[in-house]
This record gives C-alpha cells, sequence and structure tokens, in this order.
C-alpha cells in the first residue's frame, strides 16, 4: 500500500473517530466530575479497547464474534444497558446538583478507564468498523503487518483526540466547575449516553 491509500485511509479514519459518539460522552463526562486524570484515563481504556478490538478483527476472531449471532447481540445489549445506565447516573447527578471536588485517587482514575473501557469493548459497531473497513484498504501487495498498523492508527487517532478533549476541558474547568455549567453538562451527557443507549439496542446489525 502507498503513502496516498494510507492518507486516504487516515483521512476517513479521522472523521470517523471525530465524529461525536459514546467515547465523546463518557470522556466528557469523567473529565467533568473527576478532572483530566480521571478523564485522560477513561480516554486510555477507550483506546485500550479498540486496540483489543482491532487485534481481534485482524486475528479474525472478530468475524466470528458477529457470525455468532447470540454472542454479537448479548454483547450489543450489554453495551445499550451500560450506557443507559451511565445515562441514568448523570441525570441523577444532574437532579441533585450537589458536586464535590474531584478526588485524584487511583480508585477514581480505576474507575475512569473502566468506563471507557467497557463503553467501548460493548459496542459492537467498533467491532463492525474494523471487520468492514480496514479490508477496504488493503492491496494485493500489501504485507501481513499492513492491517494491524492499520487498526492501531485508528486506535492511536482515538486516543490523541481523546486525550485533547479531556484537556481542553480541564482548561476550561473555572467555568464548567460551575454548579449552572455543570447540571447542564450532566443532563446532556445524560440525555446523550441515554440516546446512544437506544439507538445500539434498536440497531438491527
Amino acid at each position: 500500500m502507498g503513502w496516498h491509500t494510507y492518507a486516504t485511509f487516515l483521512t476517513f479514519a479521522t472523521v470517523v473517530v471525530l465524529i461525536p459518539g459514546p467515547d465523546f460522552a463518557v470522556v466528557t463526562a469523567n473529565t467533568v466530575s473527576g478532572g483530566r486524570r480521571r478523564g485522560m484515563w477513561s480516554a486510555t481504556g477507550v483506546a485500550t479497547s479498540n486496540a483489543i478490538q482491532g487485534g481481534a478483527a485482524v486475528a479474525g476472531l472478530g468475524a466470528l464474534i458477529v457470525r455468532a449471532q447470540p454472542v454479537f447481540q448479548t454483547i450489543k445489549w450489554v453495551g445499550a444497558l451500560y450506557l443507559v445506565y451511565l445515562g441514568i447516573q448523570a441525570l441523577r447527578s444532574a437532579a441533585r446538583g450537589r458536586y464535590a471536588p474531584p478526588a485524584h485517587t487511583g480508585a477514581e482514575a480505576a474507575n475512569g478507564w473502566r468506563q471507557g473501557f467497557l463503553s467501548n469493548i460493548t459496542n459492537p459497531k467498533v467491532l463492525m468498523f474494523y471487520l468492514a473497513i480496514l479490508p477496504q484498504f488493503l492491496t494485493p501487495d500489501a504485507g501481513p503487518p499492513l492491517l494491524p498498523a492499520l487498526a492501531m492508527t485508528h486506535a492511536v487517532l482515538s486516543l490523541t483526540y481523546l486525550l485533547t478533549l479531556s484537556t481542553m476541558l480541564h482548561r476550561a474547568r473555572r467555568i464548567l466547575e460551575r454548579r449552572p455549567v455543570r447540571r447542564a453538562l450532566d443532563g446532556i451527557t445524560g440525555i446523550a449516553m441515554l440516546t446512544f443507549g437506544a439507538r445500539l439496542a434498536a440497531d438491527q446489525a
């Protein structure tokens, strides 16, 4: 594969990463509620899942999961329910309107990573992306390392974007820490997560 084809994939993957979705909502919620450290760990959790799902697709496991409809449907429903759970938690936080200062502890970092990882690993659309899109950029003369390289490129792009998002939100913390703003953000992210969960549950793929 030449540099032109790789640049085409890079452009396409960048556009996909920039489209707001569950990962955007989860990292935003974690940064606003727990500060930059928790937000960055949440972004790392998303990227870890991307790397695992990309690796599964490259190894052929992804195709097996998609073909095994009971497994695929279970992953889809677990993902939908988890997003709904996070959405309800955010809406409850908005309704209460009581916010303690962020606790910069190992447990908070672990919670951020776990939420980012779980929200992504239970989203079958990520796996479908790797299975459907990556092969389109392969050429007859492509070497064996190409497919994993494309998968890791997407994971790195996602991590870079989400880390940047967390940093930008942290820089705006003086505004975001105001109680009315926090409540509004919790409400918006809660509704967004409920919407993403409902769409995932309704998806017939």
